[in-house]
């Protein structure tokens, strides 16, 4: 692989000649592989892939491949992650009912493991300034099944604006000069210098002086980025323990970890021995830095007011009336809910007919770009109800009578392709459409005993 000759000499300098040696190597080696299981979905082991060689430092992580066409991936059961991409969810420490903001989520693999920890209890914010990208986080949370996540399209600035100190733990997995995907993404070395890693720090320090602005008194950040360069890394804490009231919390060491200023051999960098770093050469994956941070303010309680303004338009959310109600029951009685939905009719809303269960009140975020707010339902159609795509994933978490599981391969891809299938079927109406067990999708069968097709037509393959 050709490396960019000042990225040669300049860590040459820093790692000295027989590490670097060993690192350069490394970049021409293949990447590990790994993915992550759902605990949110019911009977999450059953998949087809090997768990013998799990990954020590998360739970659900294993070494390994999958497919994007497997049912396993289709309806959520699973998410390919790089392994060391994987630590700085593990290192926010999460615990379910807290507040937390992945604030540059996509594609959406640290949100999906946020999504996890929490157990549909507390909130998920997932963020994405890009609008391509944010489609992406969008569809990788729906397919994941949370019920208490809210997908936002937005920059930094003005989400902080909306939920100032609102967070108890915020995930900033920074835009780097992407050194560690050198090896999986050769394209990334072609933007590289040095004029872009300083292009990076300046942005990298942007983006946490809004998150700083969103973080609550006593709250906790973790800081990660997906390069070796200290001016992003090093230098990055350094400065935010500098102009913050934030101290560096101590990050458990794993096999093929290492700390923050003890790779270097010449450096002047600050003493971070409480940060972690994942090298090529040790291992575990691509390349990784990852600090965690908390607030040394008083934790304090902070209530956000919505402000009335005047003359604002009419907001197209309303309540559902009774008889609404009543025509979303008919069809949601055949299925088994989550306990976090369980009284859904308490919190119900819709928007020009979609029929929502917010995570978070809207008038909170008015004025944003939100992708996705909780649950979506489904859809009001005169007097009937048409259950989402969203909601077949949700109820994946549960054990389901009104399912019919395809009977072969055949019948899955067809599926997939948007096609409409033959049953042999006692059931009737909406069901929940799975294959090898893996709920995906909601159908619909008639008297005729054809399974009309509801998976999303963005979707189809």
């Amino acid at each position: 692989m050709s490396l960019p000759v000042e990225f040669i000499k300049k860590y040459q300098n820093l790692l000295g000649e027989e590490e670097s040696n060993k690192f350069f190597a490394a970049i021409d080696s293949s990447s590990k592989k790994g993915f992550r299981l759902n605990p949110l979905k019911n009977n999450y082991q059953d998949v087809q892939y090997s768990l013998e060689e799990p990954i020590e430092f998360t739970s659900d992580g294993y070494y390994g491949e999958v497919s994007g066409r497997d049912s396993e991936w289709t309806g959520g059961y699973v998410y390919s992650q790089d392994p060391s991409a994987m630590y700085p969810a593990v290192a926010l420490n999460v615990k379910p009912g807290e507040k937390v903001l992945d604030l540059c989520a996509a594609p959406g693999g640290k949100s999906t493991a946020l999504a996890s920890l929490l157990e549909n209890k507390g909130l998920l914010v997932a963020n994405e300034i890009s609008k391509s990208r944010a489609k992406d986080l969008r569809e990788n949370l729906e397919r994941w099944g949370a019920t208490n996540v809210v997908v936002t399209n937005e920059s930094p600035e003005r989400l902080s604006k909306k939920l100032p100190h609102f967070f108890d733990k915020i995930l900033v997995d920074a835009p780097c000069s992407g050194e560690g995907m050198f090896r999986k993404d050769p394209a990334a070395m072609q933007y590289w210098s040095p004029e872009y890693v300083l292009t990076c720090q300046a942005s990298q320090k942007e983006i946490l002086t809004q998150a700083m602005k969103m973080l609550k008194p006593g709250g906790e950040l973790v800081y990660s980025t997906c390069t070796y360069s200290p001016e992003e890394d090093e230098e990055i804490v350094a400065w935010l323990v500098e102009n913050y009231h934030l101290k560096i919390e101590p990050l458990k060491l794993y096999p093929g970890m290492s700390m923050g200023k003890a790779d270097w051999s010449k450096s002047n960098l600050p003493e971070l021995k409480d940060a972690v770093r994942l090298w090529f050469q040790n291992g575990v994956g691509e390349g990784q830095f990852v600090a965690h941070l908390k607030s040394t303010e008083e934790a304090q309680a902070v209530s956000i007011k919505v402000k009335k303004k005047k003359h604002h338009k009419k907001s197209s959310i309303t309540r559902l009336t009774k008889d609404e109600i009543t025509i979303v029951e008919e069809v949601l009685d055949h299925f088994v809910l989550p306990v976090s939905l369980k009284n859904w009719q308490k919190a119900v809303l819709q928007s020009n007919g979609h029929v929502f269960v917010p995570a978070i009140d809207p008038e909170l975020l008015n004025e944003l770009h939100i992708l996705n707010n909780g649950v979506e339902l489904g859809l009001l159609k005169k007097k009937r109800f048409e259950p989402s795509h969203q909601l077949a994933e949700v109820l994946g978490q549960k054990e389901q009578k009104q399912l019919l599981n395809l009977k072969n391969e055949t019948d899955y891809e067809h599926y997939l392709h948007g096609e409409t299938i033959k049953v042999n079927s006692e059931l009737r109406g909406f069901v929940l459409v799975a294959y090898q067990n893996h709920i995906f999708s909601f159908g619909k069968i008639g008297n005729d005993q054809i399974l009309k097709n509801f998976y999303p037509k963005g979707l189809r393959k």
